[in-house]
């Protein structure tokens, strides 16, 4: 998984090992797993207090299965992992999968300009 993300993700490429284990360890992580080799298909992270938000992150399914349903599944199954929790929203970012999530209800954000973001050093 951490090949994956720092090899073909556009948002982490480069991300460190240790750098994706800290990240590992302080959220929710979601796997899929081919039923026939057990290995590891498809991986979504979400960082959440579960209690008023969480961020979708890291939502990733390996070249070789895609289109397939696997990603909008992996989605949906975190979206029915959360839903109990009575979060006020899930925020995710995406520069191409749009549809995708739109399947499953997530939408632009209503009003942007009331957003903000700090990011150190680009």
């Amino acid at each position: 998984m951490h090949r994956w993300l720092s090899t073909d993700a556009y948002w982490a490429l480069g991300r460190t090992r240790e750098k994706q284990d800290r990240a590992i360890a302080g959220s929710l992580n979601f796997g899929v797993y081919d039923v026939v080799s057990g290995e590891q298909v498809a991986y979504a992270r979400v960082i959440t207090d579960l209690a008023t938000f969480a961020w979708l992150c890291d939502v990733y399914v390996d070249p070789s299965v895609r289109a397939k349903g696997l990603g909008t599944a992996l989605v949906a199954a975190v979206r029915e992992h959360l839903a109990p929790h009575g979060l006020r929203r899930i925020l995710l970012a995406t520069h191409d999968a749009h549809g995708v999530y739109e399947k499953l209800g997530f939408t632009a954000l209503d009003r942007p300009e009331q957003w903000m973001a700090f990011a150190f050093g680009r």
